[in-house]
């Protein structure tokens, strides 16, 4: 492994692009961050960093996407959003990275194994399972990351866990093996990818592997308060719910609709988006963040706010 002095991030605005940021500047690297024209918010957040550089470049700008990448060991794309972003933003990119003789490129995948599951079953992974076929025809080293679903998601944007009401929502069954990592440690392992010029083609993580019943079992733990399973039916329901939600909903460039999440939960129950070759060890050992580590800090802070 060999350390990456010039690492691009695009999305470095977002959520998860800050805490990649955050990572790479740990570590001896120089930063560039892409942003949109006239967005003001990445001056906000790192004007004041030393080794940060902002290049504010638009997508559709082919010239100034090559000269921001100038340069650059490896890009990190952490941009969120349906097909104009992931499949039209990250394809312009890529093409940029590869004209500039960019050596790495991570997509912002960062989820559960989009490769596996059923055709037309979920959109967004869809639309990475799109892009990756242009990743892999493409003449650069490619590396995603793929780590299940964002355990901080658990405590409120993914409706599983019914807090005030004592359950926790399943599909199918109880049993079915989920993969959870926090966004931290997502973003330190990107940041390793990208300074690891001997990386493969995907790095599987998973900071906690869980299910509903342990899951149900470790609230009843942490609150002293019991909390049952409640079946909410099968993914076969639920994937029926979710094409008719998909049918009547009017944005269809909307990166998280209700219908989405429903996508989601689909692929994780029935197994499909289960990861089967998981390195958890590959940069070292590691005090991974566990599922009841989360809860237990969301039940700490609701109870402080209180």
């Amino acid at each position: 492994m060999i350390t990456t002095i010039n690492v691009l991030v695009a999305g470095a605005t977002g959520d998860l692009g800050q805490r990649i940021v955050g990572e790479l500047l740990r570590r001896d690297t120089l930063v560039r961050v892409l942003t949109r024209p006239g967005s003001g918010k990445a001056h906000r957040i790192y004007g004041a960093q030393e080794r940060v550089e902002i290049h504010e470049v638009a997508y559709t700008d082919r010239a100034g996407l090559a000269s921001a990448l100038s340069g650059v060991d490896a890009v990190i794309s952490a941009v969120s959003g349906a097909r104009p972003v992931i499949v039209d933003a990250q394809r312009a990119l890529l093409a940029a990275a590869v004209e500039t003789g960019v050596a790495r490129f991570i997509p912002s995948d960062y989820s559960a194994d989009y490769r596996r599951i059923t055709p037309g079953s979920n959109r967004n992974f869809e639309l990475r399972r799109e892009l990756a076929a242009e990743l892999d025809a493409a003449p650069i080293r490619v590396t995603s990351v793929l780590n299940g679903a964002f355990a901080d998601m658990l405590t409120g944007q993914a409706p599983m866990i019914l807090f005030k009401r004592h359950r926790v929502l399943f599909w199918s069954s109880p049993d079915q093996i989920l993969d959870f990592t926090t966004k931290d440690d997502v973003a330190r392992v990107v940041a390793l990818v990208a300074l690891d010029e001997g990386a493969p083609r995907v790095v599987e993580i998973a900071g906690d592997r869980v299910t509903a019943r342990s899951i149900a079992r470790t609230m009843t733990d942490l609150t002293g308060t019991p909390f049952s399973l409640q079946w909410a039916g099968t993914t076969g329901i639920l994937t029926a719910m979710s094409t008719i939600g998909q049918h009547l909903s009017k944005d269809k460039d909307q990166a998280f609709p209700a219908w989405q999440g429903m996508q989601y939960f689909v692929s994780m129950f029935n197994g499909e988006a289960e990861l089967h070759h998981v390195n958890n060890d590959r940069y070292g050992p590691h005090g991974w963040t566990s599922v009841r580590d989360v809860l237990e800090a969301h039940l700490k802070e609701t109870a402080d706010d209180h």
